[in-house]
């Protein structure tokens, strides 16, 4: 497989010489159905919250470039054939960082635990925050629930119209730029 704490250690450079903040990595099974493994990496720019087309090509390009590199001198990162994916979190984005905590508290989240916690494997409701190294979610069945987050396998926002109102608008550049054509013009003329 792959030592996905070696593998972060050499991409988040990458990504902060891209002035990105990493959100995530993972060896997945890869989507293209091939049976083969896919390394995603998520990153955000602090500006935007999001990454865009061009910005997750140029990160891409760095992490290929440097394990590359890394391998041509003999060190094996991910054994056999994989795939690199690189992408925005979304808007339902992971929470992996003490920060994604602290940003999202208010909104509705979906944890999941390594074991079972309290008698819980897995909370939904809203997040209350994060103290020290414990999260807090107020869960629809629980009631109020604190975490270690060395406890969390996964946590995620929902997707809600209060978190489609909280996160910033996409990249709109080129909005301007638009021009209708005659055809639109008349369609709207009638």
């Amino acid at each position: 497989m792959a030592d996905l704490a070696r593998l972060t250690d050499i991409i988040e450079p990458e990504a902060k010489a891209l002035g990105f903040d990493l959100v995530r990595v993972k060896m997945m099974p890869s989507e293209a159905g091939d049976g083969g493994l896919a390394l995603q990496i998520m990153a955000e720019d602090p500006e935007t919250g999001q990454l865009v087309i061009e910005q997750c090509a140029a990160l891409s390009r760095r992490v290929s470039d440097r394990i590359d590199e890394l391998e041509e001198r003999g060190e094996v990162l991910i054994e056999g054939a994989y795939h690199l994916e690189v992408s925005s979190p979304g808007i339902d984005r992971p929470l992996t960082r003490v920060k994604d905590y602290v940003n999202w508290a208010g909104h509705e989240v979906k944890i999941a635990m390594d074991k079972s916690w309290d008698g819980q494997r897995n909370l939904r409701g809203n997040l209350i925050g994060i103290e020290g190294e414990t999260v807090k979610i107020e869960d629809r069945k629980a009631g109020e629930v604190a975490v270690p987050m060395s406890a969390i396998h996964s946590a995620q926002l929902i997707l809600t119209d209060a978190l489609i109102a909280a996160t910033r608008p996409l990249d709109t550049t080129g909005v301007e730029d638009v021009v209708e054509t005659e055809d639109e013009e008349e369609k709207a003329d009638d």
